[in-house]
């Protein structure tokens, strides 16, 4: 997807169905650029025969008919925004039509014989960046909020899109830039060691960065699971009842039950709101040491969404373990987590124990009670029991109530470019404590200003908004 505008498509005026494909009660086709009204006049007839559309008001909505040669294609209504107060900062008419895909398509062909072109994907929100309507970040966050499927996501779109955290970025970025511009002209006084900037008040300056930062890198754990739906893992040995839990959780037979031990050959995933938050519950093949090569395959992938969940369910059979063959398992897998995952990661996993099948459970195992250090929770996923008890200890490990109060990142692009700026300011602050020359100091703060810039599109390529708006719908 090339971004690049030539001058003559920089101006050109773009058209596109912005309502999403197949036939509906109405659809909506969207122009924007400078020639929107001289090429819907052409096309457009209203029932008020003095009516001028060129002069019709802002936000106001008429009544007509889309003709071709005369002939009518549809009864419609013409919506119309006058710049600058319009989404691109062009002249904008919406035409509100029929749903049939066949009416879509003839006016869209109308419109581009009569002057406008096909607009790209995105095209519509790139020229609201382009026109500074908005900045980068909040450009990605409407295709973020147009794919929202919960209210959290919604409103972490919905705050990004208002600024966000990018204000913040935008106001650290100046201060950096003005003391940019002190030690740049240090460099032509260099020969007679001149001072400009003052270093103290730059130490100061990166430390408040560097805050700021770090705090946004690691908002982005909790940020991008709460975009994607937070992941957890329902682990356990074969036949403990992961699948039924599955089902449960869902409430739907999403998973095949079987008394067959090893039936799970691969990871099965679902989505389910609760509460407003949406959790991604992953089925694994069960933990056992076994010869078949299809198994373990399903084994092995067990072990990779345990190191990408951020919820792990480990399901055991009370009904059937006793307290050694539990204690076993704990520890198996507390060595595996042990060995296999990074601190960090660890510490940022909540492991609840679900203990399954109570309903055949005739005697607790003795010494239960002192052998969990981990949440417990006692189950019969067959009957449906205490399963709600799980749900409300889920809802509980995310910090629902706070979380609009908060700047989260949970754009991948963002976080990779605060993770470089950090790295970046780190380099400043080393060296200026450590009195290395000026110009590689300078080096490094334009480093650090360039991944700022690129989060609120300060800096950018055509490469980056291709990739960016390449992904947007058409007619967005």
């Amino acid at each position: 997807m090339n971004y690049l505008y030539s001058p003559n498509e920089k101006n050109d005026t773009i058209a596109a169905i912005s309502t999403a494909k197949g036939t509906g009660a109405i659809a909506i086709i969207r122009i924007s650029g400078a020639d929107a009204f001289k090429i819907c006049d052409k096309i457009f007839f209203p029932l008020n025969k003095k009516f001028i559309l060129s002069q019709a008001k802002s936000y106001t909505i008429h009544f007509g008919t889309i003709r071709k040669n005369n002939e009518i294609l549809d009864e419609v209504l013409l919506s119309i925004f006058k710049v600058p107060n319009t989404y691109t900062s062009e002249d904008i008419i919406e035409i509100s039509c029929h749903g049939s895909v066949f009416i879509q398509q003839k006016i869209l062909e109308l419109l581009i014989e009569n002057g406008a072109r096909l607009a790209k994907a995105g095209e519509f929100t790139l020229r609201a960046f382009l026109n500074g309507k908005f900045d980068l970040s909040q450009a990605e966050a409407v295709a973020d909020m147009i794919s929202s499927n919960s209210k959290t996501s919604h409103e972490l779109a919905l705050k990004q899109m208002r600024g966000g955290f990018s204000q913040k970025i935008k106001e650290l970025r100046k201060e950096l830039v003005d003391f940019t511009s002190l030690i740049e002209l240090e460099l032509d006084f260099s020969e007679e060691e001149v001072e400009f900037a003052d270093r103290k008040n730059l130490i100061k300056l990166l430390n408040r960065i560097k805050t700021e930062t770090s705090t946004l890198i690691e908002s982005f754990s909790l940020g991008n699971v709460l975009k994607h739906g937070i992941p957890v893992a329902i682990i356990g040995e074969p036949n403990v009842g992961k699948s039924t839990l599955l089902n449960a959780l869902l409430n739907e037979d999403r998973a095949i039950v079987s008394e067959i031990p090893g039936t799970t050959r691969d990871s099965i995933e679902d989505t389910i709101n609760l509460d407003n938050v949406n959790f991604r519950f992953i089925d694994t093949a069960g933990l056992r040491d076994s010869e078949d090569e299809i198994e373990n395959l399903g084994i092995e992938k067990t072990y990779d969404k345990i190191s990408q969940a951020r919820i792990i369910l480990f399901v055991i059979d009370i009904s059937k373990t006793t307290c050694d063959d539990i204690e076993k398992s704990l520890k198996d897998f507390r060595n595996y987590i042990e060995n296999k995952l990074p601190e960090k990661i660890r510490e940022s996993k909540k492991f609840i124990i679900v203990a399954n099948k109570t309903d055949l459970l005739i005697e607790s195992p003795k010494g239960l009670k002192e052998l969990f250090d981990m949440e417990c929770i006692f189950v019969s996923a067959k009957r449906k029991q205490n399963v709600n008890l799980i749900i409300e200890s889920l809802l509980k490990s995310v910090e629902i109530e706070n979380i609009t109060d908060r700047s989260l990142v949970s754009n991948t692009r963002h976080y990779e470019a605060l993770c470089k700026s950090f790295e970046s300011i780190e380099n400043v602050e080393k060296g200026i404590k450590t009195n290395v020359p000026t110009d590689l100091v300078a080096i490094d703060i334009r480093t650090a200003l360039h991944h700022l810039g690129e989060i609120t599109g300060e800096i950018t390529t055509d490469e980056i908004l291709g990739n960016i708006f390449g992904k947007f719908c058409v007619g967005k």
